[in-house]
């Protein structure tokens, strides 16, 4: 039972990595989902390799363009709208 406590628990306690690398977990994760949805989609096994990667880049576009949004939102737009 000792051994079950001392387990990670990646939800609970996330990776030690500090509050400035936590972005470059973006890239990992985003070939991970890649490769698992074109693992079922792909109509051709040969072409897998480069959908992979296509699909990764617009996963990490995407997801640095709606960040890069989410910081012009909050930091020019709301404050405009508050006034004075």
């Amino acid at each position: 039972m000792i051994g079950a406590t001392l387990a990670f628990r990646p939800i609970l306690d996330p990776a030690p990595i500090g509050p400035t690398g936590w972005w470059l977990l973006l890239i990992p994760m985003a070939l991970g989902v890649a490769m698992a949805y074109k693992a079922v989609r792909a109509n051709n096994p040969r072409a897998w390799v480069s959908q992979v990667l296509v699909m990764t880049i617009q996963i990490v576009v995407g997801i640095t363009l709606a960040a890069f949004a989410a910081h012009v939102m909050v930091e020019w737009v709301a404050p405009a709208l508050a006034g004075p």
